[in-house]
């Protein structure tokens, strides 16, 4: 069978860190449609194996894979990669995904804690990723696609701490694009905004109104509709539309692309 006929990512394995979220399912689920065998890295290992039980049915069970790994923590993230790496021989791609929203509230009742929690996940689990999987890299001239956000090219209200979690991922992805270029691989980023149905938008949504801001109401509905109408598309983008961004970033169509990050915003 041909790599055309088998799909983009026939014989390639990817990495997915966040694998139980809903971003990370559904690029997990794409990468296997067109061909790949998909390890999933979770820190909540119950929801990673089921979602990895949901995935069987696209790619087979020996397809498949689950580690629980905490990316704030250096040597789980080495583990991981190694257990990854060492199972199927090679690694072609990492969606470096793993993310944590965080509190929604205004910058003066930000709690510290908190902050530190989303710049530990967000930041220095992103950079622990990163690190971990670029001798595998080297040697199949593969892609990483760092999950950034819309919250870091344009500040929202009451998400200080995401905000500037992910205006440094759009950072480390472009400084590791030009590290890392001599060694063919490839650093791109994805920025999703208003994404749903699914677990985080229902949470920004809950948790905007909760804040008491003088930016949304206090109805978690009327702050959704206030959502959507800021969209110049009017609508929720979908999980496959920043899938779709993630595959392309990942495959041999983007050989030419390194330190971009593309946004998947409706055009906000």
């Amino acid at each position: 069978m041909t790599a055309s006929a088998a799909g983009r990512f026939a014989d390639r394995v990817a990495l997915v860190t966040g694998g139980a979220g809903d971003i990370g399912a559904r690029v997990a689920r794409r990468l296997l449609a067109e061909g790949a065998a998909v390890a999933l890295l979770d820190v909540d290992g119950e929801r990673v194996r089921d979602v990895a039980r949901d995935l069987v049915s696209v790619g087979g069970p020996e397809m498949v894979s689950t580690v629980v790994c905490d990316v704030t923590d250096e040597q789980s993230v080495g583990r991981a990669v190694d257990v990854v790496s060492g199972a199927h021989g090679r690694l072609d791609a990492v969606f470096n995904n793993a993310g944590y929203q965080g509190c929604f509230a205004p910058v003066d009742r930000y709690p510290a804690d908190d902050f530190w929690r989303v710049l530990q996940v967000n930041v220095l689990g992103v950079f622990h990723v990163l690190r971990a999987c670029v001798p595998a890299l080297r040697v199949t001239r593969g892609a990483i696609v760092n999950t950034a956000s819309h919250a870091g090219v344009a500040g929202p209200p009451n998400m200080a701490a995401y905000a500037a979690s992910k205006f440094a991922v759009v950072g480390v992805t472009q400084t590791a694009a030009k590290d890392l270029a001599p060694h063919g691989i490839r650093v791109n980023a994805v920025s999703p905004a208003l994404i749903g149905p699914g677990s985080m938008w229902e949470r920004q949504v809950r948790l905007q109104a909760d804040a008491r801001s003088p930016y949304f109401p206090a109805d978690p509905n009327e702050v959704a509709e206030q959502m959507v109408r800021s969209v110049p598309l009017r609508r929720l983008g979908t999980l496959d539309e920043v899938a779709a961004t993630v595959l392309f970033l990942m495959s041999d169509e983007a050989s030419y692309i390194t330190g971009t990050n593309i946004e998947v915003t409706g055009g906000i």
